[in-house]
């Protein structure tokens, strides 16, 4: 199998996210490799191999605003993920659709520059890991 060009586009209450950029928390009994997977089942309803970290990207949260982070910091650490199963049914699919895009799709429509970073990030790993195919 070879990875594709293209990005999982993961909708939330009308707003765009994409698996590559799926976010939540880990367990104390999980590495955050095991909760990189965890999340990609729940809140996209896929499956895969983690191919590589791609880095850390700062973020706030309002949800998680509190006595011990007022501004709501918060860190993502981001994976390749190859996806090699799509689920019929997943914990979050109520409130999300999942759909193939574009890179350049996926760019337009990327809320925060967090964001558009990570998927930077994520084109330049996979230009310089499988050859230098062009993802837009």
């Amino acid at each position: 199998m070879s990875l594709t060009s293209a990005v999982f586009e993961i909708s939330f209450s009308d707003l765009i996210d994409f698996a590559l950029l799926l976010k939540g928390g880990w367990e104390n009994d999980e590495t955050v490799e095991e909760a990189a997977v965890r999340e990609a089942i729940e809140e996209a309803g896929v499956r895969g191999d983690l191919m590589d970290f791609l880095g850390y990207y700062e973020f706030r949260s309002k949800t998680l605003q509190d006595e011990c982070s007022p501004e709501g910091l918060c860190k993502a650490a981001m994976f390749a993920l190859f996806v090699k199963e799509e689920l019929e049914s997943w914990p979050e699919q109520s409130t999300r659709k999942r759909s193939w895009v574009a890179v350049s799709e996926a760019l337009a429509n990327c809320r925060h520059a967090w964001m558009r970073d990570a998927l930077h990030c994520f084109c330049k790993w996979h230009e310089e890991c499988k050859g230098g195919s062009s993802l837009n």
